[in-house]
């Protein structure tokens, strides 16, 4: 079975939206926890426009299950994860403009860096993935980087029409899934996966965590964070 690994940034966001106490992405987390979730997954942005560095204090002290923090690869927060030790760091691009992650790393272009990114984040004890698209060669890099594993990207999989469009995006994240699991990385996957999706790509057998947030936030409105949680366990598990 899958895993399921709940985002809450989106609880932050509308926090924000008013500068507000509330909704508090910690205790959303807590909630999912409760109804099941096997994880935590926050995106500590350098504009900090949702999540900000007291709640992944907080967090840390509070998830029961697994922490995973989304970053930039730069060194700020570097410094930030030696001080929090997440229990996972998940290495994705980021620019200020874009209203939430538009692709994978550009592994080719940042090879170097991210090498020794990712030898900082080891030498501390913090397990590393990487976000990226679902290309053969952005795998084989991740691997020669020395990452844990990776996170494949599932955007374009879920923007694309049904029908033949979206099975040819359902078969590039098969086979690169499956090129990880035989270079032994770990394989995540995430972006994009609602209620309707998402059932395709869980019959990936390479697949062992998915990491959800928007879709999870918004079904809560109507149901209840810990009902939306409990009905995306049932669909990847």
């Amino acid at each position: 079975m899958a895993r399921l690994s709940v985002n809450v940034d989106h609880v932050a966001t509308v926090r924000q939206a008013r500068l507000a106490s509330e909704p508090d992405p910690v205790l959303a987390a807590l909630m999912a926890e409760l109804a099941g979730a096997d994880g935590i997954t926050v995106h500590l942005r350098e504009d900090r426009r949702h999540i900000q560095d007291r709640d992944l204090q907080i967090l840390r002290r509070t998830v029961k299950t697994r922490l995973n923090l989304e970053m930039a690869s730069i060194k700020e927060m570097l410094d930030i994860s030696f001080e929090v030790k997440p229990d996972m760091v998940t290495l994705v691009p980021e620019k200020r403009q874009e209203l939430t992650t538009e692709g994978g790393l550009d592994v080719k272009t940042h090879f170097e860096g991210l090498k020794k990114f990712a030898a900082s984040l080891k030498d501390a004890s913090i397990p590393v993935n990487l976000f990226i698209d679902p290309l053969p060669d952005s795998v084989k890099m991740a691997h020669r980087i020395g990452s844990d594993g990776v996170e494949i990207h599932t955007g374009r999989y879920a923007a694309a029409a049904a029908g033949r469009e979206r099975e040819s995006e359902l078969k590039r994240i098969q086979d690169c899934a499956l090129l990880a699991r035989r270079l032994n990385l770990r394989v995540h996957a995430g972006h994009g996966l609602d209620y309707r999706n998402v059932k395709a790509i869980a019959g990936i057998k390479e697949i062992e965590e998915f990491a959800i947030g928007f879709s999870i936030i918004a079904r809560s409105v109507y149901v209840g964070i810990e009902e939306a949680v409990r009905e995306r366990t049932r669909l990847v598990g």
